[in-house]
């Protein structure tokens, strides 16, 4: 019975990658007045022409295009891919000081120049894919440079980790945050984790022994750093690595899990390995018992300090919730994994995809009414979660034992 769920999820997902996740953006997100994508596109479709251009919201573009050219063999995709790689290298990459700006205005003029090393790491992410996908050298090159320069500027010799972000020139910053809502610290698990996610998709393309160790010491900073005794993920840091808030993200928490997971399969350590293995269980575990509602969604946040729940229901931590606990299932094999996360499925299909207008909704609420304030494309908003956990989850259930 349980493959059989799993299998009829796995058709479920390959309809709603299609039909609701990239056709939504091959139709909505091109911008065929300034080039490239859309800067914001609304709860109800509208276009925002006039939006600004994140880097963030390209560089998953890219990303996103470029699985999907590999895995469904589409050149319509592929031509999404070199549409989103030839606005970036022509618009965000810095031809002074390298690396990546961090916003344009929606005519291309940059408007935040800030290196920002979650989107320098995001944007090896993309260019490794895009490599996958055309096998370009000069990609690969570009990937590489940006490694390069991440080492020799944001990485801490003295503490390890990751600084947050720097100037134009990659001088020192006083306000590094991501976004608004963020504290201001040098170092963050968000940044960590994607550093991490990047360094895994470089070194798939380019084995190179150097990356190698950066990526086991960043394996061994989550272990020893970010994650929890009780499984749940630390989030903000000053440079020398003191704690500050309690905040749990479980999205986050359960987004790490599979992260991690797969980061340590590139590392020829089978007690490390294992250790990896026993911590991503643990997340799970965790995640499970506290993380999804009553309803099956997954809850957004607990604050530390009053362990109030924020109990609204965001689209990408419904999303790494399906991989996150298939990966806790592929290693124990023990059905409650798969119960839970079709328990999410059908939270995710019931509330957060748009049935009508295509894409998921950002949020919903306890009650699961859609905030249509919040808009479908943006800053934030990309294909890149829920077109990945499909992907994910189509490939994982095929190698499922009957």
């Amino acid at each position: 019975m349980m493959d059989f769920n799993l299998k009829t999820l796995q058709g479920e997902l390959g309809i709603v990658l299609q039909e609701n996740i990239l056709d939504y953006w091959e139709k909505y997100s091109v911008d065929d007045l300034s080039g490239g994508f859309i800067g914001q596109v609304n709860a109800d479709n509208t276009k925002s022409f006039e939006a600004n251009k994140g880097l963030i919201l390209n560089a998953r573009i890219l990303w996103t295009f470029s699985i999907s050219a590999v895995e469904m063999r589409s050149d319509d995709y592929q031509k999404l891919a070199d549409r989103a790689y030839t606005y970036i290298q022509k618009y965000f990459r810095d031809p002074i000081y390298g690396g990546v700006y961090w916003e344009l205005d929606y005519l291309g003029i940059p408007t935040q120049r800030k290196k920002q090393i979650y989107g320098q790491a995001f944007t090896i992410y993309a260019l490794s894919e895009y490599y996958c996908l055309t096998g370009i050298q000069e990609v690969l090159d570009w990937a590489i440079e940006i490694y390069k320069l991440m080492e020799q500027h944001s990485y801490d010799d003295k503490y390890v980790g990751y600084i947050e972000a720097f100037g134009e020139d990659w001088s020192s910053l006083s306000d590094v945050r991501l976004s608004e809502k963020d504290a201001n610290y040098e170092k963050t698990m968000n940044t960590h984790l994607h550093v991490l996610e990047a360094y895994t998709c470089l070194l798939q393309i380019w084995p190179n022994d150097q990356l190698k160790l950066k990526l086991t010491a960043l394996i061994n900073v989550f272990l020893e750093r970010f994650i929890k005794s009780d499984g749940h993920l630390s989030l903000f840091f000053t440079r020398d690595w003191v704690l500050s808030g309690n905040t749990i993200s479980y999205g986050h928490d359960i987004e790490c899990a599979w992260l991690l997971t797969e980061a340590v399969q590139e590392i020829d350590d089978e007690d490390l390995i294992e250790k990896v293995r026993l911590v991503a269980v643990k997340i799970a575990n965790g995640f499970i018992e506290e993380g999804i509602d009553y309803d099956g969604g997954v809850i957004n946040e607990r604050e530390g300090s009053n362990g109030k729940f924020d109990y609204d229901k965001h689209w990408w931590p419904q999303a790494e919730a399906l991989v996150g606990l298939m990966n806790a299932y592929t290693i124990t094999k023990d059905p409650k994994y798969v119960d839970a996360l079709l328990k999410v499925w059908s939270f995710a299909r019931k509330y957060h995809i748009d049935h009508e207008n295509g894409e998921w909704h950002w949020l919903v609420n306890r009650e699961g009414k859609p905030d249509l304030s919040k808009e479908k494309v943006g800053f934030w908003k990309c294909p890149y979660h829920n077109a990945r956990a499909c992907f994910e989850m189509i490939n994982r259930i095929k190698h499922v034992k009957k």
